[in-house]
Parts: C-alpha cells; structure tokens; sequence
C-alpha cells in the first residue's frame, strides 16, 4: 500500500455533506478510532484521528446515520478493509464470495450467519460510497441488486444441495446444483429491474418445470418445492442476532392465497393467460430470471411474452393502470403534495408515477416495438424518447426526478434501515434528510423536493389525461343522438357541420348506441363510443359527401367484430379520426382490413410512422421479433398472416395519406412479400424434413416473376412464383423416417409451400399464388430441377423469356439462387439476335388489344398505350440487348429509363413519366372497388388522391390526362416495335 492510500479512507467521492451537530458527527469519529485501537486496526485508528476531509465528511455521514453508525462502531474492521482494498472493489469481492461454490462442510446456520455479514459489509460501503458522492443512484441501486440476487442464490444452492444429500432431489451435477432442478426464481419489481433500494423487501415467484430431471417423485414435487421456498424465505428474511439479510415478500405470485409457494409453470402460465391482469402484467415488465435452473427460467420467459407484451396497441389498459395508481391514493390517503410526512414512493408525484408512466406506454407499444421491453424505468424512458413516443424533454426530466426521488428513498432508509418510504414530520428530521441528500438545509431540499413532486404529477396526469380524452365533448348535442335520434338541437347540429340528410345519419348514429351491433354490445365500448362520437361526426363532415361518410362508416361498425380496443384507441388518439374517416371513405379494401382486425389501426401510431420509410431489413428485423416466440408450423403462419396483412395496411395507409406515392409503394410490397415468403418457406421447409428428411446435396429455390419479380406488387397483387431444385447427382430418396422419391418430394414440398401461403385460414390468406408461369406451364411439375429449366428456357417462347425479364430469385439457397440468376441471363443472351422478337413482342400485344380490351379509362394494364405496352417495351429492350441485362427484375420505370438515355429516340423520352404516373394510378386505385373503371366509379376521397398524386387541381383532369398519356404511349411503342406485318391482329389506329 502506498502512502498516498494509507492517506484514505478508500471510500472515493467528494460530495459536501453536512453535520447537524459537528461535534457529534467529530465525537463519533473518535469513537470508531477507538474501537479500531481495541481491535488493533492501528493505521485505521490513525487515519481517522488525523481528520482529513474525507474522515470529516465521514463523520457527518455516519452521524446522520444511526443505522450507519451502528454497523461501523461494531465493526471497525469493515473501515479498514475499505481503507486496505477500496470500497468498489470491496462490494465486488463481497459478491463473488457469495457465488462461490457451497462448502461440503457448511450448514444451514452458518450460511445464514455468512449471508448477513457479507450483506450488512457490503451494505455499509455501497452507503458510504452513496452519501460521499463516489456512486450515483444508478450504481447503488445496480449494486444492491447484484448483492440480493448473489445471496439467494447462495441460499438456493444450499438448499438444494441438502435436499440432494437428503435422497429428496437427484442433482443431475452437485456441482452446478442449480441446472436440472426445473425450480427457478424471478426478481420482481426493482430487483427485478436492477434498481433496488437501500432497505428494500425484495419480491420473488418461485416456479418450476414439474417434468425436470432432478425431481424424483413428481406428486410431491409441488410440496417439496414449496418447503424449499418456505426454507429460503427464512434464510434470507428472518431476522437473527445477525440481523437479516433482504426482507422476502412472495405476494407477488400468482393467486397467492390460493396458489402454493413454488408454482408448476403450467399452472403459471394458464393463470396468466385465463386471469391475468393488467397491473401483473406491468409487474412482469421487470420479471428476471435471478436463480435456479437458467434454461427452465429461459422457456418461461419466452412463454410468458404474449401476455405481457401483447402484439395490439392496448389502451384499455392504460385505464387500468390508471385506475390501480387512484386505488392506491384512496387506500393510503394520499391527496395532497408536501415535504412533511410525503410518501415518495407512493405518494402524489412519486417514484410510483414514473415507473407507471413508463410502464403504461411500455405495455402499449411493447408487442410491436421490441425495444422497448427493458425492465430499468431510466432504460424505458430513453427508449420510449428515442421512439418518439415520449417527448425527448420529457424524458429528460423524468429521468432526473427518477434518481432524485430515488436519492431521497435511500436517504430515508439508511436512517434507521427501515423499509419507509414517507419523509418525517418534524423539521429536525427532515434536515437530518436534507444533509443526507447532500443539501445544506431543510428549506433549500424541500424546494427543490417540492420542484420534483409537482413536475412528476402534471407530466403523469397529462399522459392519462391525454389518453383518456379528459376534457368534455366539443359538441354535446350529439350525444343526444344516441336517446333521441330527433332531437331538434342535435338535429341543427348535423346540418351546422355539414352533412345534408341529418335525418337518415340521426338514425344511423342513434342505431349505435342501441347495442344492436356486436362492436357496441358491450357498456364498456358504448362509453368510449361516446366519448369519441362528437369528434368522429366532425370528423367525417369534412369530406367532399359527409352523408355517404357516414353510410360507409355504419357498414364497418356493422362487420367490426368488437368495439372495445377500437373506441378505446380511437378516444385515446383522436388525432386518428381524420385519417379513418379517409380510409373508410376512400379505400374500401383498407376498410376492410380494419374491420377484419381492427388491431392493425394502432401501428399508425408509432411516432415514426409517417417519416419511417420501411427498408426490407427493418421489415425483416419486425417479422423476425413478431415470430420470435412461436414454436409450431401453424402457430408461424397464423403469425405470418397477421404480420402480412398489417404491413399490407400500412403500406396502403402511406399510399393514400400521401406519405408515400406508387412507386414507393410498390416496392413496399414487393419487399414485405419478399420478407414473408423467405419466412414461409424456411418455416414449411424445416417441418417437411422433420417429417420426411432431406435429399442429398438437395438445394432449393424460389424464384420470383411477374410484379413481384420487378418490384412492382400493388396491395392486391398475386405472386407469380417458381421453384427450382438440386440435388447430389446420384440422389434417389430423402433420408427421413418416412422417404419419399426425389421428385416427389420437391413437388410435395412445394404443395406444402403453396397451401402455406394461399390457403384460407381464420387469419385471411398470406397471398394468392400463381404458379403457371412454371416450364410447361400446368402441364409441367411443380417443382422443376434446375437443369431442366435450363434445359427448357434454351428453346423457350418469345413470351416465356419476356417473363424471365421480369424475375428474381427471391429465396432459398444463395448458391442455387446465384445458379438460376445466371441461367436466366445466358437463356436471354442466346436470344438477343432473335430476328422475330420484335414481331412476336407487337403480335402479343396485339392479340391482347383484341382478346382483353379495356373495360374503362381507369383500366390502365388493359388500355391501348397503358401499363401494357409500358412493360412489354421494357421487356423487349432487355431481349433485344438496348439496355443491360443487370435490369433483368428490376422496375419497369428504371428499364425504361435506360432505354430512354441510350436510344436516339425522342418518342421514348416520356416513357419512364408515364410509367410513373401510370404507377402511382394503378396502386391507389387498388385501394378502392375492385369495379372502378372510371373515376365515376369511385370514392370521392380516392378521386380527390389520385388528382393529387397527378398534380391535377380536380378529379375532372384524370380521364384526359391519363388518355393524352396512353395515346403517346402507344406512338412510341409503334415506333420502336412497329405492327406491320402482325395482320389481323394489327390494332386500331
């Protein structure tokens, strides 16, 4: 040691602390200097009566502290380790001493005797180190958790050692006693989140696997378990000559009048999903895994998930929550904010409230935004304002008050090393507080104490006021609506915003209100509908045909299977209104969506939905967390379905707020179907092998074609799909339990692959499939082995190679992908000097115009000049060798493009605008009646966004404009791929 650390206490820190008497705090000094003489801790003894200002900020410390006090002046000896090795490194060497192995040699009492002296050690450093500024809250509540979860698990491993020994349990390594046993325990509340207090209860579950390897009768295992836990409750509570180590609370489990100590997992888990409440699930936020048998507690985590973390935005419980924090005022009478006597734990303002603000919003949007499922509440509030969720600012001073209180708690606690959490009533006492928070008096703590209280309470009560639409209806009258649907004022109400047979919508919204729809049967759902009912009306006035608005809005209440989760979001966010009232309006299709799953509205809520452009890997990292804790092929799907059809919602969403415009859109969907079906052949893939085995050398493919080939898939495209396969060339069979040749097993699979995503099921179809552009079309198998579709694309039809133009191997193996792309540029290459191609190319698209002719001006793939005779040039510019083959599956708009910038043709320079315009047309236009061949035919609101995407003033311009386009489409396409020679199938001038 050196004499600049003989020098100090070891201790660290520099923060002032105050004496509310200096003689005492120096007389107690004094004192513990004597005591280190009689122990013969002599340079201890001589570092304190030397004074320096660490000594003398030590004496202030531990003379606010009776408690503190106490344990130094009957244990000298734990100063002078702290002065020989440093406090930090002190603590760390108290808990790796705990984890240590159990000795053969020890016993039930000697183990409690160790547990509380290590603890109060370890307790007095983390304490120094707190009050003298050398450990923030962070770190001392940090550093009593990883103290409280070492010592039970010393507890535990005794415990199941000697049960070992007894006969009662068969350790499957008693050198590692924890693994096998099935029993583990969860850390629940602020040591379950790291945050643990001064003098903290500390909350356990005790669960267990009942099939585990160590149980070795599993009728008594329920008994044995529950003895263990009743056994660790005492060796780790009970209060001894030694003191105790953590005071134990199990109330936290379920049921825990009726359930035993130590609970069956499977019991556990059909409580949760049958009874489970709200407030448990904002408890099981910061559930971990603190001891036992890691992997028994990694499978419950995983299947606890779906309860806590609901895949749905779920403002209803955001009520509840708010609901529990009122019960707890009203129970402990807690009306006011105040120095004196103020609980900051539960209290007005406290520590509570910001723990449920994170929580609450944590439970909201914790399904869908896997980053938010952190137990510290700092932790949350960060990431809830990295998300937007929260105000950045907010966050900020939320977090501050956090530590603040937190600070304040432990002050509180290491008075007397009581579990209070309520400030004193005299002033002495309350300075006594003040000094150990690091303040110089009383006054100057409650201002800044009082400062803290009152930010918490307005920023907790804005978040439930806001969610819960607080403040009184704009528009009463129309809720006499629901009574009265001829309620005069009521009545001159609708026609005063707008709509024009008040009448007809009077008994429309009076309808509502009567329960006759299942989605406002319940009392609950008609009291959001009428929290939310002046808004909404307003809302749909402003469309261009408020009456019609509201018809449409009344056939999807009518299909909405519950109303529930739908009001409460709605009356949680009426910032929504608008944009349902267009979707509703507007995109029949969208509507649709919603009333099938009203779920998939509250993604619109992600903060970053509207700036968010999705790329295919944030899709993939989604899909990835939305089926992380599915285990079965049907569960996968089912997931995989909903997944689809949200993200299909959302794209469309974008669409048609202007967020995004079609051909960004189409690439939205090419790349989520992409995504999907990666998932889906991998998930249908991996069941069929364990089924059947897998063939030798077998490699697979999936190639996309058609629009989803080119990136282009609107919200209600098919997917055009082949697959490709390979195998060791002398490969007769799959190797499973159940073999099956080697061409049945790919065409099997790819039945598999194909009812997977297209068959009908509770959660709609994952997408329609097409698999006629296959070699042979129906004729041909399936699956097609890749050297046959070599083989076959050699002497393919002009029109076959014209659809490789549009392809992309989209999944399977990376090897045979990279294999099938080259066959398909060496198929194209072989044929570039072909002198038909360009009679073949303009026959077709001949005997289209005859076959399939345009059913209206809005029908752009079939109108002469539209989306058609776009595609058809690009492909034939690829084919013929104008643009290079790295535009095989690329988007008919960038292929054109580069026709555009390499020919020396001034009719193609308006191709890619028109493949544009045309684009963006065609995938709004998806959104609405499938009918709709003229803008006649469609939704006010639709025609409104299809001018706007045309830079048009009215929907009046569409029909014109998009016929002046295809009339200059098709000159082009004559000039570039002339008719002459087609014959009867020439089209018409």
């Amino acid at each position: 040691m050196t004499d600049d650390h003989a020098a100090v206490l070891g201790i660290g820190g520099t923060t002032a602390i105050h004496p509310l008497d200096g003689a005492q705090a120096s007389g107690l000094i004094a004192e513990i200097a004597g005591q280190a003489e009689a122990a013969e801790l002599k340079p201890l003894a001589g570092l304190l009566r030397a004074g320096n200002a660490e000594v003398v900020r030590l004496g202030a410390a531990l003379s606010l502290s009776p408690h503190l006090a106490g344990l130094a002046l009957r244990h000298p000896e734990w100063l002078d380790r702290l002065h020989l090795t440093g406090a930090a490194e002190r603590i760390a060497e108290i808990v790796s001493s705990l984890r240590r192995p159990v000795g053969a040699d020890e016993t039930e009492a000697s183990v409690m005797t160790e547990l509380r002296q290590l603890k109060e050690e370890a307790s007095l450093a983390i304490a120094l180190r707190d009050l003298l500024g050398a450990a923030d809250p962070a770190r001392t509540t940090a550093d009593l958790s990883v103290l409280a979860e070492a010592g039970v698990g010393r507890a535990l491993r005794f415990a199941l050692l000697d049960l070992h020994r007894r006969g009662s349990l068969r350790l499957p390594d008693p050198e590692d006693p924890e693994r096998g046993t099935g029993l583990f325990i969860l850390g629940m509340g602020k040591l379950g989140g790291g945050e643990l207090n001064y003098s903290s209860d500390i909350d356990l579950i005790v669960l267990f696997e009942p099939a585990a390897e160590a149980i070795v009768d599993p009728m008594e295992s329920v008994d044995l378990y529950s003895r263990l836990a009743k056994r660790l409750v005492k060796m780790i509570g009970e209060r001894t000559r030694d003191g105790y180590v953590f005071r134990t609370d199990l109330r936290l489990r379920p049921d825990p009048s009726a359930m035993p100590l130590a609970i069956p997992v499977p019991t556990a888990l059909v409580y949760y999903e049958s009874s489970g409440r709200d407030w448990e699930r904002a408890a099981m936020i910061k559930a971990r895994p603190i001891a036992g048998d890691r992997v028994a507690a990694a499978g419950f985590m995983r299947d606890i998930a779906p309860f806590v973390w609901r895949r749905y935005l779920d403002f209803v419980a955001i009520g509840d929550i708010q609901a529990m924090k009122a019960k707890i005022d009203r129970h402990r009478g807690f009306e006011g904010i105040a120095v004196a006597g103020q609980n900051i734990k539960l209290g007005r303002g406290g520590i509570r409230e910001i723990e449920f603000f994170a929580q609450a919003q944590q439970l909201i949007a914790g399904g869908r935004t896997p980053e938010l499922r952190v137990r510290r509440t700092d932790e949350a509030l960060r990431r809830l304002a990295e998300g937007g969720w929260i105000d950045a600012g907010v966050a900020s001073e939320l977090t501050e008050a956090y530590w603040f209180l937190r600070r304040v708690e432990h002050a509180v606690q290491m008075v007397a090393d009581e579990q209070s959490h309520t400030l004193p009533t005299a002033p002495g006492d309350i300075d006594r507080i003040a000094r150990l928070c690091n303040f110089a008096d009383g006054a100057t703590f409650s201002e800044a104490l009082l400062a803290r209280l009152h930010l918490v309470e307005t920023r907790f009560s804005a978040l439930f006021a806001e969610r819960a639409g607080r403040a009184a209806p704009a528009h009463p009258q129309s809720l006499s609506l629901m009574a009265d649907e001829a309620d005069a004022g009521a009545l001159a109400w609708l026609a005063e915003i707008g709509f024009t047979r008040t009448g007809d919508v009077a008994r429309i919204v009076h309808r509502w209100g009567t329960g006759r729809y299942r989605a406002t049967r319940s009392e609950a759902a008609r009291e959001h509908l009428d929290r939310v009912l002046p808004s909404l009306l307003v809302a749909f006035s402003k469309g261009p045909t408020p009456d019609e608005a509201i018809a449409a809005f009344d056939r999807f209440l009518d299909g909405l299977p519950s109303g529930l989760q739908f009001f409460s979001l709605i009356a949680s966010n009426p910032r929504l209104l608008d944009l349902l009232a267009l979707v509703i309006t507007a995109a029949p299709n969208l509507a649709e969506t919603i009333a099938r799953r009203p779920h998939v509205f509250d993604a619109l809520l992600d903060p970053a939905f509207y700036s968010e452009l999705p790329t295919r890997d944030l899709v993939a990292g989604r899909l990835a967390a939305f089926l992380a804790d599915a285990r079965h092929l049907e569960e996968r799907l089912g997931r995989l379905r909903v997944f689809a059809s949200e993200q299909r919602f959302l794209a469309g969403v974008r669409l048609l707020s202007g967020a995004v415009e079609g051909e960004t859109a189409g690439l939205a969907f090419s790349d989520l179907a992409e995504t999907v079906l990666e998932a889906v052949l991998a998930a249908v893939e991996a069941e069929f092998a364990r089924l059947h085995g897998r063939v030798p050398g077998g490699r697979l493919a999936v190639l996309g074609l058609g629009r989803l080939g080119s990136r282009e898939l609107t919200a209600t495209s098919d997917i055009d799909l082949m697959l490709l396969y390979d195998h060791e060339p002398d490969a007769e069979a799959s190797d499973g339990e159940r073999p099956l040749p080697v061409s049945t097993y790919y065409a099997r699979l790819t039945q598999r692959l194909i009812a997977a995503l297209a068959a009908p099921m509770a959660d709609g179809v994952l997408y329609q499939v097409d698999f006629r552009l296959r070699p042979s079309g129906n004729k041909g198998p399936l699956a097609t082995h890749v050297d046959a579709f070599r083989k076959y694309q050699s002497e393919a039809w002009t029109w076959e190679r014209m659809a490789l133009t549009r392809s992309r191997p989209i999944a399977g193996a990376a090897d045979l992908r990279a294999e099938i792309a080259g066959a398909i540029r060496d198929a194209i290459a072989a044929h570039t000097a072909d002198p038909l191609l360009r009679f073949d190319v303009a026959d077709m698209r001949a005997r289209l115009d005859v076959q399939k002719p345009a059913r209206g001006p809005l029908d752009l793939k079939r109108l002469p000049g539209g989306l058609t005779d776009l595609e058809f040039l690009a492909q034939w510019s690829i084919l013929a060798g104008h643009v290079p083959m790295d535009h095989i599956g690329q988007p008919t708009a960038e292929t054109l493009n580069e026709l555009r910038r390499r020919l020396d043709a001034p009719t193609a320079d308006m191709l890619p605008a028109a493949m544009a315009d045309f684009t963006r047309v065609v995938q709004l236009l998806r959104l609405g009646p499938d009918t709709a061949f003229a803008v006649a035919d469609l939704p006010a609101g639709l025609a409104e966004r299809i001018a706007t995407a045309l830079d048009l003033a009215d929907p009046g311009g569409i029909e014109p404009m998009l016929a002046d386009m295809a009339r200059s489409v098709r000159e082009a396409f004559s000039t570039l791929v002339p008719f002459e020679g087609v014959g009867d199938h020439k089209p018409p001038a």
